[in-house]
């Protein structure tokens, strides 16, 4: 099989010397191609290349989140088309490894270069559901670009944690458990608009959810992890539905300590729950609008403030090997 092997050399978890030992073993059972991405959007453009030229069978991520979501972006570029593009696979090389764990794959390097021999051996593989996020019609944000993501999506609070955590690692801060607990607080006492909500949810046939503070939008399940801890926000979500949404209408202290300590004993039969709370499984296409701009994410990557953002849930979007 022809592959393509995308490095993120500034991964988190890799050295040089691991990248190396990786390489040599993925190339002894593929025809493999290794690019080291050089810039913000390289795996992308590579992925994209590899998509168009229509001799890579295969596209390996070795990376975190943010490299993994930059590739399904390049192969989705012109759309879904599990049977035609290339297929995934992914050596999780970040500080969490959403995506990846989600999958069920080792979170160690070598054992999930191990165990993505083992599938394309096997010809194992699953094809999974995506998110995609668009520009709203008829709003200030309607020309932003589409992107992909994998596994989650943010409006408000957690995009805003993401945001202040970027900001720290530019100042050459490692990414750790700690450092994102440190912005959580940080973002908690300094939003503004914990006491009143200002976005509202909308989805065909349905009367808009008004006045919530902050939305999480689940492709799958667990929606992040500290350290070897699954949180679920949304525990019905899956790759084989549509999307869910994890959403609160109030960020008092009270309610943000019951629900972030919801979270933390969030198993995959229950989430956050209660009067504030909002859970909506499986929904193919809806819209969320704020009356003031808020900081918004995509699978951990901060895109900076939007006041509305299109959500559409793609099942059988792409083929990953696993």
């Amino acid at each position: 099989m022809r592959a393509l092997l995308v490095v993120n050399p500034a991964a988190t978890t890799t050295s040089a010397r691991t990248r190396d030992v990786l390489t040599r073993a993925l190339a002894s059972d593929l025809k493999l191609e290794v690019a080291t991405t050089g810039y913000r959007g390289h795996a992308r453009d590579l992925a994209r290349q590899a998509a168009e030229g229509g001799e890579i069978e295969l596209v390996v991520a070795l990376g975190g989140d943010g490299t993994v979501n930059e590739v399904v972006n390049g192969l989705l570029h012109s759309g879904p088309d599990p049977e035609g593009l290339p297929a995934l696979a992914v050596v999780p090389g970040g500080s969490t490894n959403v995506f990846a764990r989600a999958l069920g794959l080792p979170n160690d390097v070598v054992e999930a270069t191990g165990a993505l021999l083992d599938a394309l051996r096997e010809d194992s593989s699953r094809t999974v559901g995506l998110g995609l996020v668009s520009g709203t019609p008829g709003t200030e944000d309607e020309g932003v670009p589409e992107r992909w993501f994998t596994f989650c999506a943010g409006l408000g609070f957690d995009a805003g944690v993401v945001g202040r955590v970027e900001a720290q690692r530019e100042h050459g801060r490692k990414s750790t458990h700690a450092l994102y607990i440190r912005q959580v607080a940080r973002q908690f006492f300094g939003e503004p608009n914990r006491h009143g909500g200002t976005i509202t949810l909308e989805r065909p046939g349905e009367a808009p959810i008004r006045g919530l503070a902050l939305a999480i939008i689940c492709n799958t399940t667990p929606w992040t992890y500290l350290g070897n801890r699954p949180v679920y926000a949304s525990p019905e979500a899956s790759f084989d539905a549509a999307l869910d949404v994890a959403a609160l209408s109030k960020l008092s202290t009270a309610a943000a300590a019951r629900y972030a300590t919801q979270l933390l004993r969030s198993t995959p039969e229950r989430g956050p729950h209660g009067k504030h709370a909002v859970a909506l499984h499986d929904l193919t296409d809806f819209t969320l609008h704020s009356q003031v701009p808020l900081p918004f994410q995509v699978d951990g990557d901060h895109l900076g403030l939007r006041t509305s953002a299109t959500f559409t849930g793609v099942r059988r979007a792409l083929r990953v090997m696993v």
